[in-house]
């Protein structure tokens, strides 16, 4: 019976790994889609416009 207490905690692990694959991967794309690439895109527009250094430099 040790052999089953040793497995159970790996195996539960899996199962809820594989959810959230599984989930992951159908909440890509949607009518969502757009709206977060175009937050993606604004926020690193931001990050790259904030590292480049300004005219007077």
């Amino acid at each position: 019976m040790d052999y089953v207490s040793a497995l159970v905690p790996p195996v539960v692990m899996a199962a809820f790994f594989i959810g959230l694959v599984v989930t992951i991967v159908k909440s890509q794309g949607g009518p969502n889609k757009a709206k977060e690439d175009a937050a993606v895109d604004a926020a690193l527009s931001r990050a790259e416009s904030a590292r480049q250094p300004g005219p007077d430099a």
